[in-house]
């Protein structure tokens, strides 16, 4: 791996820290990277579906997942996990990532991750080939590319140390607040970086000095290193080695901080867990004078670094090893930004034509373009472009439920309401306010409980006792009239149209089995069309190659009792523009067709 990232990285955000992944996105937007580096964010608690964020002056939405393996599979091209988790959950997220697999590097935060753990989940990344950076680091950036979280600091901080675009140094620290200082430092003396990580500060740490800067050695964009170590640990003698061995050609600058640590009598740790000296080969006197030894320009102090990394830049360019960087053009983030209060992923009227799910109306609302009302279902509500027989389907089920005459309670309660003197919209407000459990439920429930039973290989002898230990008569079994000996017409139409043109039909299938043993008891017990439209419709979302998860969703959401109420306002709008045309006087119900049993009111002492 030349490169640890490029302009197309993506990462996986676990945990959701909206502060570093808004900076990710301004960082984005500013070099003008074609797509968020950030694909997804997995959190666990969340009850969200997504997080809207900043993407310049306008707002995106980042899908919200449960776990990683959801996300993963959804954002396959995302091989970065960003885990963002505490130390005590950090391993078994980072360990659960690995053993998944696609991903190339992860990165964890978390300080203090216990060190039996962090070693076997190092080890672990290590034998999977994945690097791991960090535990306890801020990250690491591949300036006009891709940069992780927080590192690098604002963005104005970010464009003043030329973190913006490319440079020619690679850089590697342990401290990520030194690595900022760093990358500054670099650009005020040379002309940036062209990669950079901060290993973190953990004794035990995944992708230790000399992985990245094996890297790095390899990466045609770095022309020099810039090492900046630190007391305690010995990974600074496997660079030495490995410029010794010819592993390393390019010129590598360095500095171990933690001198000042032999004025003290006793072993004394400086912040990181792993700045602590145990040997006299682990003081950074001992590996200052050890680098400089083999070769690496080491100045005489920190502050004589910046002199000698601008000694290294200027003959390098003047051999015509770096060459002149132009300034890319780069976007500017506003300083003020004011979110969205509403969120459309359906339509958009914003152009010349209004467009559906991205179709101008045009393209499927004339007769020459061969669409139907199906059609623009399918994209409204679904935002997909289904299949002739799908739409088709779709169509015959709003047509069949259109009407069912004037005295199903919404159509009565409609014909009241327009009596009454109301306008067509309050009079179908009224019919359409009696859909639910009761009426037009049917559908519903039948979807629910036969796909619930199908999924869970029930016997239709199993289902109906599943069906009366819960209390609940089964939905789409029964009819006041129509029989085994006088089946209804719409429902034989139905199941014709399915066995003609759905590729399959399982679940109808299965739904007829059950009816075999209802009507063996009551020949009136019979799939009705409410329990044949339901069935159908999972059959049809299963067809198309939903989940089972999006199916259940589609039935929890209302979705099949949308269908219905399309259908049945053409009836109920039908019913009131009958009685506007006969101009029929207000309603008022029959005495003799009430039950009156009043009785004298008790008084109450």
């Amino acid at each position: 791996m030349k490169k640890l990232y490029t302009r197309d990285t993506q990462a996986i955000f676990w945990n959701n820290n909206k502060t570093a992944i808004q900076r990710m996105l301004d960082y984005d937007y500013t070099i003008k990277r074609d797509t968020p580096s950030v694909a997804a964010i997995v959190a666990p608690t969340s009850g969200n579906k997504f997080e809207k964020f900043f993407w310049g002056p306008e707002e995106i939405m980042l899908p919200l997942y449960k776990c990683t393996a959801d996300a993963k599979q959804d954002h396959p091209n995302a091989d970065v996990l960003l885990n963002f988790g505490s130390f005590r959950t950090a391993y078994d997220v980072t360990m659960e990532a690995v053993e998944l697999g696609g991903f190339k590097s992860i990165m964890v935060t978390a300080e203090g991750i216990p060190e039996r753990l962090a070693r076997k989940m190092n080890n672990t990344a290590r034998k999977a080939g994945v690097t791991v950076i960090g535990p306890a680091t801020v990250g690491a950036i591949a300036p006009g590319a891709f940069k992780i979280a927080n590192i690098g600091g604002t963005i104005e901080n970010i464009v003043r140390s030329k973190l913006h675009r490319a440079g020619s140094c690679g850089l590697v620290t342990r401290s990520g607040g030194l690595f900022n200082e760093l990358s500054n430092i670099i650009a005020l003396n040379a002309d940036g970086i062209a990669e950079g990580v901060a290993i973190g500060g953990d004794r035990f740490v995944g992708s230790v000095f000399i992985d990245n800067m094996l890297r790095m050695e390899k990466n045609p964009d770095v022309k020099y290193m810039v090492l900046l170590g630190e007391v305690g640990g010995t990974e600074e003698y496997k660079v030495i080695d490995a410029i010794k061995n010819g592993q390393i050609t390019k010129p590598v600058i360095a500095w171990c901080i933690g001198t000042i640590a032999k004025h003290f009598s006793s072993g004394v740790q400086f912040g990181h867990a792993g700045a602590s000296a145990n040997a006299d080969a682990e003081t950074a006197a001992a590996k200052n004078k050890a680098m400089a030894e083999a070769g690496i320009h080491v100045p005489e102090s920190f502050n004589d670094l910046p002199a000698t990394i601008n000694e290294v830049y200027a003959e390098l360019k003047a051999d015509g090893v770096i060459g002149e960087i132009p300034e890319p053009d780069m976007n500017i983030v506003p300083k003020v930004r004011r979110p969205k209060q509403f969120i459309c992923t359906i339509s958009d009227d914003r152009g010349e034509e209004c467009t559906y799910a991205g179709f101008p109306i045009s393209s499927v609302a004339t007769p020459d373009t061969g669409k139907g009302i199906g059609d623009v279902i399918s994209l409204l509500w679904f935002k997909k472009q289904y299949p002739k027989w799908a739409t088709d389907f779709i169509e015959t089920v709003i047509k069949t439920v259109a009407d069912h005459g004037p005295a199903v309670s919404g159509a009565h309660n409609a014909k009241v309401t327009a009596r009454a003197g109301k306008s067509v919209v309050e009079s179908l407000v009224t019919g359409l306010l009696t859909i639910g459990p009761r009426f037009g439920g049917a559908i519903d429930g039948a979807a629910k409980y036969f796909k619930y039973a199908d999924d869970n290989k029930l016997t239709p002898a199993e289902f109906l006792g599943y069906m009366k230990k819960q209390g609940v008569p089964v939905p789409g079994i029964g009819h006041r009239i129509k029989s085994l000996k006088n089946p209804d017409l719409r429902v034989t139409g139905l199941m014709n149209f399915a066995a003609e043109h759905f590729p399959s039909h399982s679940l109808l299938d299965y739904a007829k089995t059950v009816e075999a043993l209802t009507t063996s008891k009551k020949e009136n017990l019979i799939l009705n069309v409410d329990g044949t439209i339901g069935i159908l419709m999972v059959d049809m979302w299963r067809a198309l190659g939903y989940s089972e998860e999006e199916i259940n969703e589609f039935i929890e959401s209302g979705t099949l009792n949308a269908f219905f109420i399309v259908g049945r306002s053409i009836g109920f709008i039908g019913h009131v523009l009958d009685e506007k045309r006969l101009a029929m006087p207000m309603y008022r119900h029959p005495m003799d067709d009430i039950l009156y049993d009043v009785k004298k009111a008790e008084k109450i002492d």
